[in-house]
């Protein structure tokens, strides 16, 4: 396990990722019954952008730095990033935030005193970080334990209602069956949750592969969600997430949000954004 996420914490595709993510979590809130967060691979949960790792690539220049102001966005993005822009909480003028909130944070922000959720985390360096941050709030478990076990362990919830972020680091050479197979066996126990999995789109044959995975599983609403950033420079230039059961509302909020997001991030020719059904509507 030698994936480190403060090298990334801030990029375009955690932009991608936790706006959406909070567009998700926003729909939760609006019935009063209580919800549920799984995050399998929680990470440390906030990363410090002024430390060594981020200094090292000051990825999230290209990024979250690229929000530091939203002149020039309408006023349905600005409407919809404005709970996203509030996790991040106090920014310099070049938009660094001292702290950048992982999903974990994300998820902490956005739940209720009704609301409970469980994050875990593999590697110990990062649970330990992740247990520390989160240990005085009572709705909130950290574990460490493989992601893909405690999802199969821990759904489905009690509350029957939430979310399950699947957000491996794909390392493993079969990260992408890893990811699949976890999805589709907590499905099967649970069929009206909300799932999240993202993916890096480094390599087609293996997007093609997993969207004909999901296609012939039996799940029966998934959207699928792109963006590129364009031109060819080095590291990930284009990331995804399939999103098992959308709220009715997601697939037109994620279409304003992208769009957005495609423009202000673009790093050169390709810069784009998709928003497609794989199964159902």
């Amino acid at each position: 396990m030698n994936y480190r996420h403060g090298f990334h914490a801030g990029n375009f595709a955690d932009v991608f990722k936790h706006a959406l993510l909070v567009r998700l979590l926003v729909y939760l809130r609006r019935k009063e019954t209580p919800f549920r967060v799984i995050d399998t691979h929680a990470g440390e949960g906030a990363y410090d952008l002024s430390a060594e790792a981020a200094e090292r690539t000051r990825e999230w220049r290209g990024g979250v730095g690229r929000l530091a102001d939203l002149s020039g966005a309408s006023e349905d993005v600005r409407a919809l990033l404005a709970p996203y822009i509030d996790c991040l909480g106090p920014r310099d003028h070049e938009g660094q935030p001292a702290l950048y909130p992982g999903s974990p944070a994300i998820a902490q922000k956005l739940m209720r005193p009704q609301d409970r959720a469980i994050f875990c985390e593999l590697r110990p360096d990062a649970f330990l970080a992740l247990r520390r941050r989160f240990s005085r709030d009572e709705r909130i478990k950290a574990i460490h334990i493989d992601g893909y076990v405690g999802l199969g362990a821990y759904v489905p919830p009690k509350e029957r209602r939430g979310l399950v972020l699947i957000d491996p680091p794909f390392e493993r050479e079969d990260e992408f069956e890893a990811a699949f197979d976890a999805l589709h066996k907590s499905y099967a126990k649970w069929s009206s949750g909300i799932y999240a999995l993202w993916h890096p789109s480094k390599s087609d044959r293996d997007i093609r592969k997993l969207h004909n995975r999901l296609r012939e599983s039996g799940i029966r609403r998934i959207l699928q969600l792109s963006l590129s950033i364009g031109g060819d420079g080095e590291g990930l230039r284009r990331c995804g997430m399939a999103v098992v059961n959308p709220p009715f509302v997601f697939e037109e909020e994620a279409r304003t949000v992208l769009s957005f997001l495609a423009a202000r991030m673009a790093q050169g020719e390709g810069a784009g954004f998709e928003v497609a059904w794989l199964v159902g509507e």
